[in-house]
């Protein structure tokens, strides 16, 4: 389950990444980032709050199995934290090009993204739901 923690670590870094990026992107400006680098200013501040909340649900799933005194899966930890980075990392590529949704690998890779995700999290939240039945 460790690995749940050293995804939130990571995904914080990246959520202090974005919220620097945006900064110089539109309140103390750096040449080149807004407009040039970041593409779509909107979208880096959605792939921002999904760092956000990934890293939250990895935090949350831990410290409630902990309390719950159950283990999630290791399998199940894995696919929370590679989906915790692979759905907003989405929103990261098109913050620096937009016009990427239109290719068919982007299409399938969010797909993919999203049900690695899904299924990490069903496995977790049954595994903590059943220690309560």
């Amino acid at each position: 389950m460790d690995i749940l923690l050293v995804a939130a670590g990571g995904m914080i870094i990246a959520v202090l990444s974005m919220a620097w990026l945006g900064t110089f992107a539109r309140w103390f400006v750096i040449a080149g980032i807004d407009g040039g680098l970041v593409k779509d200013y909107g979208v880096l501040i959605k792939a921002h709050i999904d760092f956000v909340l990934m890293s939250l649900y990895c935090l949350g799933i831990y410290a409630a199995a902990k309390a719950a005194g159950v283990e999630i899966p290791v399998l199940a930890c894995w696919l929370i934290a590679i989906g915790g980075f692979t759905n907003p990392g989405v929103f990261v590529i098109a913050a620096f090009k937009p016009d990427f949704w239109q290719v068919m690998w982007v299409k399938v890779y969010t797909a993919l993204s999203f049900i690695v995700t899904t299924v990490g999290f069903i496995w977790a939240a049954s595994v903590l739901i059943g220690k309560a039945f």
